[in-house]
């Protein structure tokens, strides 16, 4: 029993103070609160907002898309090509939170630019801006949709007003980079010219991908329910083991 009992206890106790050693990035922007009812009790669980988007056409003129981002982290900011004073600046801060994850972008984080002057930063116009910065490709999309669909996507699905107050809603122009986790909700925004804000984003990312998702049981849960036959098993096995010895420790003494 306490073979099967120390690595349990010890597991819990790891679990129970693990869970508050590290200071993981905060949900922005709920739903609505769902009511839980079970075994006579009620709780309640937050039901945080999901980031939707429209169908973008990324610099290369394929359609893309929030989820077809599965299991990453997404950062997010708001540009376009034409812009003579903060978005290049900003895109060299995108580009060096880029290259910090070289080797494991596809598997760790999503860039995405989204133009907010979709009318004049054409497919072509977005990958010569994309070359000009030399970016990777494989992890970076340069986005363009309708206009109406930009803004709204801006404004109402990542509250980019909410998150940079004197954000000009009639021609989105922000300074902050978004970050949302693999489940697409948003976890935090920083200004891309403070040094100490992206690195906190830098460390933030990779916080997120080892997150544990509440909704999935740890695999300790599934033994649980087996646990009193476990416990009788190695009860019959010590029965037998005892019953054994003394037999063994009568016919010695015969």
């Amino acid at each position: 029993m306490l073979a099967i009992l120390l690595p349990l206890v010890s597991y819990w106790i790891v679990e129970y103070y693990s869970t508050r050693a590290v200071s993981m990035p905060h949900r922005y922007f709920y739903d609505s609160v769902s009511v839980i009812k079970k075994n006579g009790k009620q709780s309640f669980d937050t039901i945080w907002h999901k980031v939707k988007g429209p169908v973008f056409t990324n610099q290369f003129g394929k359609e893309v898309s929030l989820a077809d981002i599965k299991n990453r982290a997404i950062v997010i900011n708001f540009f376009f090509t034409k812009c003579p004073s903060i978005c290049p600046a900003l895109t060299k801060s995108m580009k060096k939170l880029q290259y910090s994850f070289r080797g494991n972008n596809d598997t760790l984080v999503q860039f995405i630019s989204v133009s907010v002057d979709p009318e004049h930063d054409s497919t072509e116009a977005l990958r010569k801006y994309a070359d000009k910065f030399k970016i990777n490709h494989d992890s970076w999309w340069f986005v363009r949709a309708d206009k109406k669909e930009t803004y709204e996507f801006a404004l109402q699905e990542m509250k980019a007003s909410i998150a940079d107050s004197g954000v000009d809603t009639a021609f989105i122009h922000t300074e902050n980079f978004f970050l949302l986790d693999s489940r697409h909700v948003i976890r935090g925004w920083y200004n891309g010219f403070d040094t100490l804000k992206m690195a906190r984003l830098a460390s933030d990312i990779p916080l997120l991908m080892l997150e544990k998702d509440k909704t999935q049981p740890s695999i300790f849960a599934l033994f649980i329910p087996i646990l009193p036959i476990i416990f009788i098993g190695i009860g019959i096995v010590f029965i037998i083991m005892i019953f054994l010895e003394q037999k063994r420790k009568k016919e010695n003494n015969e």
